[in-house]
């Protein structure tokens, strides 16, 4: 079988393979670029997703891509909206084209000696393999296979339906059921309002509180604007608007925590209608943003506590039992249908196996180069977005920097680059660096980041996109010739 030479090759065909692949024609038009997704489907977590009420879990215009405004008028949009947008761009764009689906890519091999990365993959049981310059995962880094499993006891014992939001059954009905979703995350901040509406009743059990901002549907500024503006230039001003006003709360929880707590429990206390109830259930152990803030748009989950169609229970789980789940204090709190939102696992760069002239690779002993090329690995990049902003604002600052590395590569001939950490780097921690369960399940299986730039990865927007867009991609990075004229 011979093999499919392509001048880009990404990974993963989601938001971010979307984002990179334009950035990099629109700065690079003489570089073919492919892109190859396991699904059969693009869209990436907005493809998998589809348990009730899911949403974006950011507003649209810092979620959505700076080059295609967002056309409507809400700020939360359901995911089926998310995902016609997404692929109406890639459409628009040409990138649908692109997109060769049901390949998974297994191994990748850099070749020193031709410069090119040498690609196995998987499609329909068939083995496809691929040539490449420059190799770009764009995979998220969910494991979308297996969720995390919080190992519970008696999970048989129970006589109603189990079911992870990863993998949610089509047609299940909890009309006039009783739900129990065991979270206090994003997803479960979701799904608790959502079943609300037609469920017997909704608990929400918990093991630690969360905070929980509500936030309006509706952007009133962005409503406003579209009154006397053009579509693209009320993106981009709600858009940058937005994003310093989510910069501001996070700057805000960490330099004022005790007076962000304070704000953050009247706002609830206002929501509810019930001090004693947000101090037991909405009060957290740790500070805001030390763990990721959920959205509650127009303070629904809020609303379906205070109406009594939800409720909200924390505890530490003993076991489930025939009639529901049994609490470590011996309540049991009875259900029909028991929903496991206890996390999701992280998975880097879908789970492909990098190696280096045969010898593998341990990404984890790398140092991400402006939170996108990884130190030691030549031609290779990583679209990672922001965790405690949207994805997309960080995606691409990513995406175009990688336009600019290629352009370079292209323009003074060169064969590879790799980022080369120096010697006095100082100390270093994981790339993606908060306490929530998943990160810190994975702190040891990530990439690594310094103190300062180009080795930084401040989750600091501002300081991220100034260092990103001045540098001159000459610091940290080696630019090499190595391939004969044969190899051309």
């Amino acid at each position: 079988m011979s093999d499919t030479h392509v001048d880009v090759l990404i990974v993963g065909a989601g938001i971010s393979g979307i984002d990179v692949a334009h950035r990099i024609r629109e700065r690079c038009p003489e570089l073919g670029v492919t892109i190859v997704e396991a699904r059969d489907r693009l869209g990436g977590t907005w493809d998998l997703f589809r348990y009730p009420g899911v949403r974006s879990d950011s507003d649209i215009y810092t979620l959505s891509f700076p080059f295609r405004p967002w056309p409507g008028e809400r700020s939360i949009v359901d995911g089926d909206e998310l995902l016609a947008y997404v692929e109406d761009t890639a459409r628009e764009c040409g990138i649908d084209r692109l997109i060769e689906y049901g390949t998974r890519v297994l191994t990748a091999d850099w070749d020193s000696a031709a410069a090119r990365w040498h690609v196995t993959a998987d499609r329909d049981g068939t083995t496809v393999t691929y040539v490449t310059r420059f190799l770009v995962g764009c995979t998220g880094y969910y494991d979308y296979e297996n969720p995390h499993d919080a190992g519970f006891a008696g999970t048989g014992d129970f006589t109603g339906t189990i079911v992870h939001p990863q993998f949610w059954p089509a047609g299940l009905d909890h009309t006039g059921k009783r739900v129990v979703v065991i979270g206090s995350g994003a997803t479960a901040v979701t799904v608790v309002p959502a079943m609300a509406g037609d469920a017997a009743h909704v608990t929400m059990l918990q093991r630690t509180p969360g905070y929980v901002l509500a936030q309006p549907r509706v952007d009133a500024v962005a409503r406003t604007l579209g009154r006397i503006l053009p579509v693209g230039a009320v993106h981009r001003i709600t858009r940058a608007k937005n994003t310093a006003a989510q910069w501001a709360l996070y700057q805000a929880c960490r330099r004022f925590p005790n007076r962000m707590r304070a704000l953050l429990r009247k706002g609830a206390i206002a929501a509810v209608g019930d001090a004693a109830l947000v101090d037991e259930h909405f009060r957290p152990p740790y500070n805001p943003w030390e763990q990721r803030m959920c959205i509650a748009p127009d303070g629904d989950l809020y609303r379906a506590v205070r109406s009594g169609r939800a409720s909200v229970a924390t505890g530490h789980i003993d076991r489930f039992v025939p009639e529901g789940v049994r609490l470590v204090n011996g309540d049991v709190i009875e259900a029909d249908i028991v929903v496991t939102a206890t996390g999701l696992r992280i998975k880097l760069l879908g789970g492909v196996i990098l190696s280096i002239d045969g010898e593998p690779v341990d990404v984890s002993k790398s140092c991400t180069y402006h939170g996108a090329l990884l130190s030691g690995i030549p031609n290779f990049a990583v679209c990672i977005g922001y965790i405690n902003l949207s994805w997309t604002v960080r995606a691409d600052v990513t995406a175009r920097l990688l336009a600019r590395v290629l352009r370079k590569l292209l323009d003074t001939r060169s064969d590879a680059v790799v980022p080369v950490t120096p010697a006095g780097l100082g100390p270093t921690g994981p790339f993606m660096d908060m306490q929530s369960g998943y990160l810190a399940r994975a702190a040891d299986i990530m990439p690594r980041a310094g103190r300062r730039y180009p080795w930084a990865f401040r989750q600091n927007v501002f300081l991220d996109v100034w260092a990103t867009n001045r540098t001159g991609l000459d610091e940290g990075l080696r630019w090499t010739r190595v391939r004969t004229e044969a190899h051309a």
